[in-house]
């Protein structure tokens, strides 16, 4: 009966896009779905609306309302535009930044945005062709906007396409904004009611002189050019995995000063469908396998590569027998945080102000180092637009330094507001030429911070549940995991519970509970047992999956330790994962 009553409303919702104002291809495609005798493409389409999150919106491409179209982005951006009259009326003149990256119907709907800003009388600065998403977060600081959005899924499958909105700061919304906007984007109601007919006069295409401003910045923060200048013919091969960072990585590597940049031609190919990968996502360790290959053919020092809208950055090194090895995300953040502090200390840039941030997914290995170094540190939720939070407000009185997520994002400057690949590539490269300056490998390197900080594995565990009954499925997991939680992992006591949804914490030994001082409640469940192991949980906010995320720890003295430490570790996590049944 409640299939039935279900199917009864998703024809009636979907009727509604054969009736009302929507063109003709979208019609023949909801006529399609609706005359199919299998009926489950035509749920999935119109059981609910595509909803307009903290972030923007994310979703496969299609025809409905559960769908990225023109009409979803549309809405999306005339609730913008509605907001952003009301919080500047008295502005002469309201502007945006728009951006999009590789996908298919990007371009379409960056368009399509542009028009609907614009017939708002709202000001548009328009990218020529796809770009990086932090240089969308650059250019909104740059021309002074009141906001910005770039269309992109980030490192999703091809079949997706997505919508990030960002504030006059560069940075992702966040309170009061984000509500405020969800409110005006769910207000349309009807396709009439968003404005198509865009004003030419108010959209300026922007491009080439933007790149350049963006990439001189860049430079201003290299901390070793005179171990750059020796060793600039570092062989560094890098792929942009068919993306945005197909021109402006090789330019920052360029402009940091190194010559020798070995691209992978077939992934140079821009292209939505992504053809050489299954997943464009760095993350994966497969999305590296061409790079590899490449740098074995030419014998190079260094692999990276980045998402299709260049703020992840994934990185390949040489291990101790030549061979090469993918770094995880939080092995990255660890060399980026632990160069720059060192760097900041060498070159006299440390002042007793500084602080580094981190997501509270992310190793502890960072929380240590800073502290180890007198540096301030900050733990935030996941998302760059709470390292951004941190960033505004603290903005004119302490340093930021850099911050980064185990995601394989980092932003190693001021002058963006959102994960930056592009820098953090250029940075990489120069971490590597200052390690062999020091006479040391970058894994070389990654041992030696073990060795004083202590040794930390993560591994992460998403399991994939897709539509309607996927989504409740993980919601059922986390309830199970929220009322009962485990009082021994891996044959370790659950010493500390972190419920961020309660903001609650609870000693599980003592029974005490305190508040977490967090902005915002989210919903992430935390474990930490009595041997140091931390084991987060979360459903993803832009993908059909829950994430788990486990964490041991363990000590080296020499590099000769680094095997039977990892080979330690690895027997505790996969102790960790069967105590949780995945």
């Amino acid at each position: 009966m409640e299939n039935k009553i279900l199917l009864q409303k998703v024809i009636a919702k979907a009727q509604t896009w054969l009736d009302g104002n929507y063109n003709a291809e979208t019609k023949a495609e909801v006529k399609r779905m609706l005359d199919a005798p299998d009926k489950t493409e035509l749920i999935e389409s119109f059981y609910k609306d595509l909803e307009f999150g903290t972030g923007g919106l994310r979703g496969i491409m299609g025809a409905g309302t559960n769908r990225m179209n023109i009409y979803t982005v549309g809405a999306a951006t005339q609730g913008l535009s509605n907001y952003l009259k009301s919080q500047f009326p008295d502005l002469p003149q309201i502007s945006v930044v728009i951006g999009h990256d590789c996908r298919n119907n990007s371009r379409l709907f960056s368009e399509i945005s542009a028009d609907i800003f614009s017939a708002n009388g709202i000001k548009v600065y328009l990218f020529e062709d796809l770009r990086p998403t932090p240089e969308v977060s650059f250019a909104i600081r740059h021309f002074g906007c009141q906001s910005g959005i770039i269309l992109t899924a980030s490192h999703n499958p091809k079949e997706y396409n997505g919508y990030k909105a960002y504030w006059s700061d560069g940075a992702q919304m966040l309170a009061p904004h984000d509500v405020n906007v969800i409110k005006e984007v769910n207000k349309i109601k009807d396709v009439n009611e968003i404005k198509f007919r865009g004003n030419p006069a108010l959209i300026e295409i922007i491009g080439e002189d933007v790149d350049k401003i963006y990439i001189d910045k860049l430079k201003t923060i290299s901390l070793s050019p005179d171990a750059i200048k020796k060793h600039s013919d570092l062989k560094i091969v890098y792929t942009p995995i068919h993306g945005t960072g197909v021109k402006l990585v090789p330019q920052a590597l360029r402009a940091f000063g190194f010559t020798n940049i070995i691209n992978v031609p077939e992934q140079d190919v821009v292209s939505g469908d992504f053809p050489t990968v299954y997943s464009p996502n760095p993350e994966e360790p497969a999305a590296l396998d061409m790079a590899i290959k490449r740098a074995i053919a030419t014998d190079a020092d260094l692999v990276m590569g980045t998402d299709p809208d260049s703020d992840r950055i994934g990185v390949a090194v040489k291990d101790d027998k030549n061979e090469w090895i993918l770094l995880n995300g939080n092995q990255i953040a660890v060399i980026y945080i632990y160069y720059l502090i060192r760097r900041w200390k060498e070159t006299g840039k440390i002042r007793g102000n500084e602080y580094i941030v981190k997501t509270i997914v992310t190793t502890e290995v960072i929380r240590d180092i800073a502290l180890k170094n007198n540096i301030e540190y900050y733990d935030v939720y996941t998302g760059f637009k709470w390292i951004a939070k941190v960033m505004r407000e603290n903005e004119d009185t302490k340093t930021y330094i850099g911050g980064g997520e185990e995601s394989y994002g980092f932003l190693p400057e001021t002058f963006v507001r959102d994960k930056d690949a592009v820098s953090s590539a250029a940075l990489m490269a120069e971490v590597a030429a200052w390690a062999k300056n020091e006479g040391k490998s970058l894994y070389e390197l990654l041992q030696d911070i073990y060795i004083e900080y202590g040794y930390g594995k993560e591994k992460g565990i998403s399991i994939v549940r897709k539509g309607k009954s996927g989504a409740e499925e993980i919601q059922k997991i986390m309830s199970d995991f929220r009322s009962n939680p485990p009082k021994k992992i891996a044959g370790s006591k659950v010493k500390i519970v972190k419920d961020y949804q309660s903001l609650v914490q609870t000693n599980l030994l003592t029974g005490e509970k305190n508040p977490l001082d967090m902005p915002a409640t989210s919903n992430v469940l935390q474990f930490f047992t009595e041997d140091g192991a931390k084991i987060s949980i979360r459903p993803s906010g832009t993908e059909p999956k829950i994430k788990f995320y486990i964490e041991v720890r363990g000590n080296m003295n020499s590099r000769a330790d680094y095997k039977q430490a990892d080979q330690l570790a690895e027997t505790k996590v996969k102790a960790v994962m069967k105590s949780l049944g995945i």
